[in-house]
């Protein structure tokens, strides 16, 4: 996220807000690198949000340059279906059951057209992590629509909604989620356990922030990328969103 080749990926449009807000912590404890500073604000953000507990260990080093930042076109398009999102993330080691309990992070935030091309919240409370996503991908009535952007999502229209109040979405890879015969149960699971879906989210969220990450007995990562060795920071970025995506090549980041 350092490097361009990384942070201007169309499909990270508008990680740049997150990564600027978290600079003031950064110039604070300069001494942080900084995959350990977003991993971290990660965890704390979902349990101050009223998520469950991740469990999360320091100890990741920064990269020096982008040499080994990976090519784009490795992370998930929310235009996609089924076969995309098994694609991804099975490379990345990710089963069926946990593609399904990660896509529960929809519980908050919400997408912005002038960023990934899609519009609009999939919960009627995006700052509380909660099962409400799954439960209303089940329950109500999606449409889909096409958005001035170019790109196609789902949306509930509420018959009772005031006249400006914004319609709810879904990614054509959530709906996918409740239609494949594999995913499907597990999405009827999180929506009737929230319980579940919170032990189960806590264990694939601290997976996927550990990829990569090779530890011994004590916790401590032996393998490194970083040519100058040991717990380096890397210099401190700008205060402010840099990197704003181009249009017509916007993508949602699930």
């Amino acid at each position: 996220m350092r490097y361009e080749a990384e942070g201007g990926d169309p499909a990270n449009a508008g990680l740049q807000h997150g990564r600027a807000f978290l600079e003031p912590v950064k110039q604070k404890h300069p001494w942080i690198t900084y995959s350990d500073l977003w991993t971290l604000a990660g965890v704390v953000a979902i349990k101050e949000l009223g998520g469950p507990d991740v469990p999360w260990q320091g100890g990741r080093t920064d990269l020096v340059d982008d040499s080994k930042v990976p090519p784009r076109g490795r992370l998930p398009d929310g235009a996609q279906g089924a076969d995309h999102l098994r694609f991804i993330f099975y490379r990345m080691g990710f089963n069926d059951q946990e593609i399904v309990a990660l896509a529960g992070g929809h519980n908050l935030g919400r997408c912005h057209g002038d960023r990934s091309g899609f519009e609009g919240p999939w919960v009627t409370n995006p700052t509380r992590f909660s099962n409400s996503f799954f439960k209303l991908l089940l329950q109500l009535d999606w449409k889909p629509r096409k958005l001035a952007t170019g790109m196609s999502q789902f949306v509930y229209e509420d018959p009772d909604a005031d006249e400006d109040e914004e319609p709810l979405m879904m990614l054509p890879t959530d709906m996918a989620l409740k239609t494949d015969p594999a995913f499907a149960p597990w999405v009827h699971r999180y929506a009737e356990d929230k319980d579940l879906f919170f032990d189960h989210f806590s264990k694939v969220f601290a997976k996927l922030i550990e990829l990569g990450i090779q530890r011994d007995a004590q916790g401590t990562i032996t393998n490194t990328d970083n040519k100058m060795g040991g717990y380096v920071s890397a210099p401190k970025k700008s205060d402010t969103a840099t990197g704003p995506p181009k249009k017509g090549e916007l993508r949602a980041r699930l």
